[in-house]
């Protein structure tokens, strides 16, 4: 083997602000036997990628492509994977894999603890913190509330196994509810059935992909089915909820509150009216940033090299050189 022979190549380009060579270094530290290499410019990517068999990092250029000669896995760094060159990978025999569900944990707390300061108005104790004000409020109880989990994928799944044992009930929604799920029940997509179950709930959690069924699912005529003490919490996509209805259903108390990781635009711009709402608490799409982000990455990268190497199923997969483009 010689000097720039390598099994594992890193990309360069790293995500939500984290070191590539750490996650590098966490990929040695579960394969050790594996040569792992972190390309630190342009030059070492195109040096190293001629002889490495799995490439990993947030996206892979054409041109890089075309030297990768002994390509036989990518792992993307994304749970996304539309921004890839999909058909060259197919065409090159290579299959890709994501990084879903690494951020479930952290998306899934954030949530919880949105629905925790609705239900005890910390919100409103912070306020008065700010203004020096020492009055008393009536808090309420999360305790007999009913919440509705749109989108039971890794994020939905494990936000509803935080709500056990908190004595709520929970609604969950998917594309296949005959399959069940973790939710006390689970419904389909129906406009009739969302509408029901938006109807009979406190909170409502999207966490859900954004495709056509689910873009501003959430409009004017879902928001004025919600109870009017009900509170959205969106740690989807910005473009599941209609903006603009959302707006107005905040400034008129249609609905109690939103707890938003993400808007619509996005960033929020600073004249937006969002920002003016104290029913509106808005983080800036920091759900998933979790510290573990690279060690439960190199998880699924690790466990992907042994199937591989095994001629196993890989898990995560986005898609395979065999699937129908």
């Amino acid at each position: 083997m010689t000097d720039t022979d390598v099994d594992i190549l890193v990309l360069r380009e790293g995500t939500e602000g984290l070191s590539m060579a750490a996650y590098a270094d966490k990929l040695r530290e579960r394969l050790p036997d594996q040569s792992v290499v972190h390309a630190r410019t342009p030059q070492e990517e195109r040096e190293y990628i001629s002889t490495a068999r799995i490439v990993t990092g947030n996206t892979i250029d054409e041109g890089l492509l075309e030297r990768a000669d002994r390509l036989e896995l990518f792992a993307c760094t994304f749970a996304g994977t539309d921004h890839l060159p999909g058909d060259r990978l197919r065409d090159r025999g290579v299959t890709v894999t994501n990084a879903s569900g690494i951020h479930a944990p952290g998306i899934a707390e954030q949530a919880l603890a949105q629905m925790l300061v609705f239900a005890r108005g910390l919100h409103e104790a912070w306020r008065r913190q700010k203004n020096g004000e020492w009055r008393h409020f009536g808090p309420g109880e999360f305790t007999d509330s009913t919440v509705t989990i749109v989108g039971l994928g890794t994020i939905g799944q494990a936000l509803a196994q935080r709500l056990q044992g908190m004595e709520v009930d929970s609604i969950g929604v998917r594309y296949t509810p005959e399959k069940g799920g973790p939710t006390d029940e689970v419904v389909g997509f129906d406009p009739a059935a969302v509408h029901d179950a938006l109807a009979r709930s406190d909170y409502v959690v999207l966490a859900c992909p954004l495709t056509e069924t689910t873009r501003s699912l959430i409009d004017r005529a879902a928001l004025a089915t919600m109870k009017p003490d009900a509170v959205l919490v969106n740690m989807a996509r910005g473009g599941v909820v209609d903006t603009a209805a959302l707006v107005d259903a905040l400034k008129t108390e249609k609905i109690r509150g939103a707890a938003l990781d993400v808007t619509e635009p996005e960033p929020l711009p600073e004249d937006h009216p969002l920002w003016t709402l104290e029913n509106c608490l808005i983080t800036p799409h920091i759900g998933g940033h979790t510290p573990k982000h690279w060690d439960r990455l190199a998880d699924i990268v690790a466990e992907n090299v042994d199937w591989l190497a095994a001629g196993e199923t890989l898990t995560n997969v986005a898609f395979a050189p065999d699937d129908a483009t």
